[in-house]
């Protein structure tokens, strides 16, 4: 039996323009492998994006309707590719689906992403694949670290309308984000790391793809601050109805052990006892470049003290010769108690105020 794309989509065969369009939106979301998990959606998916090929073409749309029901002679084929044999009056004809229901779905909706509309914050997935920005292998040689990641789904070939001259517009798709975290060792030395991501590219047909990957080389500079955008142009999916998105790397600053960053200035927490803080001591302060700084302290340390030592903080990001400094915060740990005779020489030696 030939197939029913009314009853694919879910209404009458007098439907006009206006109401096709309207059960393919609710057809395709409902069925949309990235919302729908039961066995059969992406093959629903794909009935529901052939259907609306169909009837929302007024050509083909006249032909099913004179000859479908009749011997269903309208047929279906996802072999990537669109044509006919034979004519109305002739023994057969044929429609042939170009098998991508993920580009029907992109193009219906404009080229924006309806992912962010629909289904929240899966934007940057593939079918299958785990989304925002997972981490895949070690880290290589010397400054060389290599990763991997999805750059987007094939459906998001945000592919334009028809204008009301039947021309065909391009759309590129929004930025792919992506964040990238780099610990504060890497922004003092400045490193390159080597991105693994999987892309779809087209065939040399101009319909079909094929799935790739590529490493994109992404240079650190020395200070480069936590918010810094790397871009690659056009390296995200490409579909027959797009222009590939941009894939954007933006800079995330690590959690460290011993510093915290302000700009281009790093910032130690330093304890030190009630007795240290009263008497006098001398600290010793770890460095980005793994030195050792012994900072004496002579006078009274109070909770809340700072010390700066200069040039021992970031590079500047546009004068890598510079550094930003080493600020140095005290706290004071006081004891749990204190000896009643070791009580009354601090009463009689401390001044009263």
């Amino acid at each position: 039996m030939g197939k029913d794309y009314y009853q694919t989509l879910g209404i009458p065969k007098a439907s006009n323009e206006e109401e096709i369009k309207k059960a393919y939106r609710r057809m395709a979301l409902r069925f949309h492998p990235d919302k729908n998990k039961e066995a059969n959606a992406e093959d629903k998916f794909k009935e529901v994006a052939e259907a609306y090929e169909v009837l929302s073409d007024p050509k083909k749309r006249a032909v099913y309707d004179q000859l479908g029901e009749e011997d269903a002679r309208l047929k279906g084929r996802a072999t990537g590719g669109s044509g006919s044999s034979g004519a109305p009056g002739g023994s057969t004809y044929h429609y042939t689906f170009h098998g991508d229901p993920h580009a029907t779905f992109a193009s219906f909706f404009g080229g924006s992403n309806p992912f962010d509309m629909f289904f929240g914050s899966r934007t940057h997935g593939h079918p299958g694949r785990p989304n925002g920005f997972p981490f895949q292998g070690g880290g290589g040689g010397g400054d060389h670290h290599h990763f991997g990641f999805p750059t987007g789904r094939r459906r998001r070939g945000g592919g334009g309308h028809s204008d009301r001259l039947g021309t065909h517009r391009r759309q590129q798709d929004p930025p792919v984000l992506h964040e990238l975290k780099v610990s504060l060792e890497e922004v003092f030395h400045g490193c390159t790391k080597r991105m693994k991501i999987t892309r779809r590219r087209l065939n040399p047909d101009g319909r079909s793809s094929r799935t790739e990957d590529k490493i994109l080389n992404i240079v650190i500079k020395k200070g480069w601050k936590e918010g810094t955008k790397i871009t690659f142009p056009k390296e995200g999916d490409e579909t027959p109805d797009n222009i590939p998105a941009d894939i954007a790397f933006v800079l995330k600053d690590k959690g460290h052990a011993h510093f915290q960053r302000d700009g281009s200035n790093i910032v130690h927490s330093c304890k030190v006892t009630l007795k240290e803080a009263l008497c006098g001591c001398t600290v010793s302060i770890p460095t980005l470049d793994k030195r050792v700084i012994a900072l004496p302290c002579h006078d009274i340390i109070r909770p809340g003290t700072v010390k700066r030592l200069r040039g021992e903080g970031l590079p500047f990001p546009k004068n890598p010769s510079q550094r930003g400094d080493l600020i140095v915060e005290f706290s004071v740990h006081f004891p749990d108690r204190i000896p009643p005779q070791s009580r009354e020489i601090i009463r009689q030696h401390l001044p009263q105020s």
